[in-house]
């Protein structure tokens, strides 16, 4: 009974926590990388798998099908602010590659709604 109580509790801990991705990279700079078209074009490519990937843009890679999936549901209000800053650019300056990712993260337009939600809401 002992165990069960407690297993009962873990499990209690786990799903109060609120599961967010990693705050190291909230204070990258999306506005530098949307001005700088080579820069912005080279994470395009490693997005895409077409390049080379720093180490944020492996990180970020790595993060956008879940992302996708689950309407950023995992990102802290600054990450969301961060990742539409990029979105906009990727649509403003590089439309191609846009939608080059779009057909490599969702080819069946699966998300396509709640995306365009997700990229219209406030925050």
């Amino acid at each position: 009974m002992k165990t069960v109580v407690i297993l009962s509790f873990l499990l209690a801990v786990v799903l109060a926590r609120p599961e967010t991705y990693d705050t190291q990279y909230d204070n990258f700079n999306a506005q530098d990388l949307v001005e700088n078209p080579r820069l912005l074009k080279n994470y395009g490519k490693c997005f895409l798998g077409n390049g080379p990937c720093t180490s944020e843009g492996k990180d970020f890679k790595d993060i956008i099908p879940d992302a996708l999936k689950t309407e950023c549901a995992k990102c802290s209000p600054k990450q969301r602010q961060l990742i539409k800053t990029v979105i906009r650019g990727f649509q403003d300056k590089l439309p191609e590659m846009w939608t080059e990712l779009v057909k490599k993260y969702d080819p069946n337009d699966e998300h396509k709604e709640a995306f365009e939600k997700f990229l219209n809401s406030p925050n």
